[in-house]
């Protein structure tokens, strides 16, 4: 899977007699070795009363193992200059350690370990309910994410993507030692998993070494993942959640197609055009602003003096997840007037689709990005798994031959299609000011409340939980 922008050989699978599928792929640039363990489960796979626990389980599984005291976790890879670092989505949960080519032994035990060996010990458990629920409520005094899983929840009525990964705090609370153990039991397995290994190695050895360190962990049950499939939208739905802040946030979420879906790449170019190109990397994207400057929505309100900043987000998953756009409303500016700017520009592209010089700029720079995702073996390893786990390892070399196909029609028949009004969820974060809490309360009980200039709420939702 070699491309002229990363000459580097060609991935290498295989899969052990226990189902672990590995993967390899050398890349000589620097003696540096970055390795992945992927498992298929993520805050999709949870159900009513846990959850949450997929992502408490990776909490857990840093805290040492059969073999590995949790004092001694840290420094195994540190000692050779380098990190480890591990993450929960919605269909995936991952570890990575990246450090010199003589830490590459070091780095599979640990994730054997890891596969294998954790511990869950209850203090452990308890100790980390109290930093989960802390990182949740912390979120929750974020406008932006809370509005954000307010919006997703109104947005899906039954597929399990209407949960935050983070779980629901209630089920936090009442979770237990033994609800997570069993999660991590049934799903840390080696026919669940990939490993994924880039860097200065040899494949053959890689190989011959993974089947040393993983080899004899026995396999689990099959993992089902059938998903009630989410009913089709059909009205616009609203959310409002009014809480303490200095600024008023809008989001307009549009149901969207799954990575393998033929839509999906059409609407990727569609982004660029809208909000600017973001790549297709949760590890990298997003830490670099995309470039916006020529982007409508920019154009049209930031430049117009709306909107401080505005976000696009189209991210590749398994089932059909959204499209979102969000914008800061700028001081003194009126939320109607953001509000109906934006439904306004994306009706027009609904209406006449983009034109060739969007097309163009959109695919060079949506080119820029996925090239400089390979820029390291760490992000080169994280995209190989990550692609893995929603579609196929080949999937990533689908990226940029994908997204350069798409063409003007494409982008306008989508467009058209998912950009309808009985297809979209609209949130607002009305920021209320600590100052006025106590007359918010005397105006609620004159019947007053919720008049901020903000859009009334309307449709077939009801408003943010």
């Amino acid at each position: 899977m070699a491309s002229a922008e990363t000459p580097t050989s060609p991935i290498r699978e295989h899969v052990l007699a226990n189902g672990l599928k590995v993967l390899v792929k050398e890349v000589r640039t620097a003696p540096l070795v970055s390795v992945w363990c992927w498992y298929r489960v993520g805050s999709a796979d949870e159900g009513p009363g846990v959850t949450g626990v997929s992502h408490w389980c990776e909490h857990m599984n840093f805290k040492g193992t059969t073999n590995i005291p949790r004092d001694q976790v840290k420094g195994i890879i540190e000692q050779h200059g380098g990190f480890w670092n591990g993450y929960t989505f919605l269909d995936q949960t991952t570890y990575v350690e990246t450090a010199s080519t003589e830490a590459f032994e070091k780095m599979l035990f640990i994730e054997a370990e890891r596969m294998a060996g954790c511990l869950y010990h209850p203090d452990d458990c308890e100790s980390e309910r109290t930093v989960i629920i802390s990182e949740l409520q912390g979120g929750e005094n974020d406008p932006e994410q809370l509005l954000d899983q307010e919006l997703t929840a109104a947005a899906f009525r039954a597929h399990p993507y209407r949960n935050p990964v983070i779980g629901w705090e209630d089920d936090l609370r009442t979770m237990t030692r033994d609800d997570l153990y069993a999660h991590y039991r049934r799903h840390y397995r080696p026919n669940n998993a990939t490993l994924v290994i880039v860097g200065d190695v040899d494949a053959d050895e890689a190989l011959a070494r993974a089947e040393h360190h993983f080899g004899a962990i026995a396999p689990g049950p099959a993992a089902r993942r059938v998903h009630t499939k989410e009913p089709e939208q059909v009205g616009e739905r609203r959310v409002t959640v009014s809480r303490e802040g200095t600024a008023a946030y809008l989001k307009v979420a549009f149901h969207a197609p799954a990575v393998t879906d033929p839509d999906f790449f059409p609407m990727l170019v569609l982004d660029a055009v809208l909000t600017g190109a973001k790549g297709l990397s949760l590890w990298a994207s997003f830490r670099t602003p995309p470039p916006q400057r020529s982007a409508r929505l920019y154009r049209a309100l930031v430049d117009g003096g709306l909107a401080s900043s505005v976000q696009g987000a189209m991210l590749p998953t398994r089932d059909p997840f959204l499209f979102m756009v969000s914008a800061t409303l700028n001081d003194g500016a009126d939320a109607a007037t953001l509000e109906r700017t934006l439904l306004a520009e994306l009706d027009r592209v609904r209406q006449g689709g983009v034109t060739a010089d969007e097309l163009r700029r959109a695919k060079a720079q949506l080119r820029a990005r996925l090239v400089f995702e390979n820029n390291s073996v760490t992000n080169i390893g994280h995209q190989i798994g990550f692609f893995e786990t929603v579609a196929s390892w080949q999937f990533y070399d689908e990226l940029l031959p994908g997204t350069q196909a798409v063409t003007l029609e494409q982008v306008a028949e989508v467009a058209a299609t998912y950009l309808v009004a009985t297809n979209r969820t609209i949130g607002w974060f009305e920021p209320v000011p600590e100052a006025a809490d106590n007359a918010a309360t005397d105006a609620d009980a004159a019947g007053m409340a919720n008049e901020g200039g903000l859009p009334d709420g309307s449709g077939d939702a009801g408003a943010g939980r």
